[in-house]
């Protein structure tokens, strides 16, 4: 079986990205990119993004989670920190986030240390949760192996049962991590493959290096 790719293509033409108009700080480019996303109706989730880890196996994997919060320090994320991503997170802090916004033809890629977030903020957070996805995240042992989704079913019947009529508190092995950003490449897609990339780049004394990359 085989299916040849070869003529996909794309004409990017829809904005560009030039030295004179961007912030000094890449946060602001960062949220200046985000509000133009949510203003448009192209995508249901603009807040999704790529996590890409250094597994226990010596592998990179990638996966999408949700952005919950972003501030000068960073970028946070809720998981199970008894997760496989939680586990390389432990054993290698370096990680990498990215954004695709197909319908802005825009990237942005993130390459940063991540560490665990206070408790009492991932308190805060998992209190705003629905009570469903409070009781998913004690019912699901994380990438653990299961012998079927009736074992799931049954385990949150239990727990309805369980706390029903009390508070559901977050359990220990669950909570939020902050991606403190390093380098943070922002991609704009152009005519004729030749797209603009600028790359910010965190110096000893704090302020940032901006640099173009070739496309």
């Amino acid at each position: 079986m085989q299916k040849d790719l070869g003529d996909y293509r794309k004409s990017y033409e829809k904005s560009a990205l030039i030295e004179d108009s961007i912030s000094d700080n890449p946060i602001e480019l960062f949220q200046k990119w985000f509000y133009e996303v949510e203003a448009t109706d192209g995508v249901d989730e603009p807040n999704a993004m790529t996590v890409s880890t250094i597994g226990l196996d010596g592998f990179p994997k990638s996966r999408v989670v949700l952005l919950k919060k972003y501030t000068h320090e960073g970028f946070i994320f809720y998981t199970n920190y008894e997760s496989e991503k939680g586990k390389a997170i432990a054993k290698n802090p370096k990680v990498c986030i990215s954004f695709f916004w197909p319908h802005m033809e825009r990237q942005v890629i993130i390459k940063g240390t991540t560490e665990k977030i206070a408790e009492n903020l991932s308190d805060g957070y998992f209190e705003s949760r629905p009570e469903g996805s409070k009781l998913g995240a004690i019912v699901s042992n994380q990438s653990s192996v299961i012998a079927s989704r009736d074992v799931l079913e049954e385990k949150l019947k239990a727990l309805e049962k369980e706390y029903q009529g009390k508070e559901i508190e977050r359990p220990d092995f669950w909570g939020g991590y902050l991606v403190r950003p390093l380098s943070m490449e922002f991609w704009q897609g152009r005519p004729n493959r030749l797209h603009d990339r600028i790359r910010y780049s965190l110096q000893e004394n704090l302020d940032w290096k901006i640099e173009r990359l070739a496309p």
